[in-house]
């Protein structure tokens, strides 16, 4: 069973994660505005990819007889000012879920729940991931120049992802 404290923190990462599907959803829409399709896929694959995280902490907390409470989720902004702005974005959001989750594993110390302990071991190893796709997503873009028409190639190596 879950302490009332791993409980909440579970609970609100629940909605964080349910966020930035929301997030990377909104991001996606704005790449179609662009015509840039292997962006706008991108970022609806990491749309479905973090709401099947929050899936991941809702299911763990009713395995662990805890109780789901889902909060009111906020709305993200809907415009960029260019894909480069974006990825950065999506950088420092992923950083701040990689803080999120290490006070997570915090909590499971301090609470002595090894269970929660060994199921965070699982979102540490990805946040490793998920930063490093967003930085080499950003360099990539500094690198061929972040206008529409210096892009199409990184679309078109971007549309690859499945």
């Amino acid at each position: 069973m879950l302490s009332k404290t791993m409980e909440e923190a579970l609970n609100r990462q629940v909605n964080r994660e349910l966020y930035s599907s929301y997030l990377y959803l909104g991001m996606s829409a704005w790449f179609e505005t662009l015509n840039l399709k292997g962006f706008a896929g991108w970022m609806m694959i990491q749309a479905k990819e973090e709401r099947a995280h929050a899936m991941k902490f809702y299911d763990y907390i009713i395995a662990r007889q805890g109780k789901v409470v889902l909060d009111t989720i906020e709305a993200p902004k809907a415009k960029w000012s260019s894909a480069g702005k974006v990825f950065e974005e999506v950088y420092a959001h992923e950083q701040k879920v990689t803080g999120m989750i290490n006070n997570l594993v915090d909590i499971a110390i301090r609470e002595k729940d090894h269970a929660t302990f060994e199921v965070l071991q699982w979102f540490v190893k990805e946040q490793v991931e998920e930063e490093a796709n967003a930085v080499m997503i950003c360099e990539k873009i500094k690198t061929v120049g972040d206008t529409p028409g210096h892009l199409f190639c990184l679309d078109h190596e971007l549309s690859k992802r499945k």
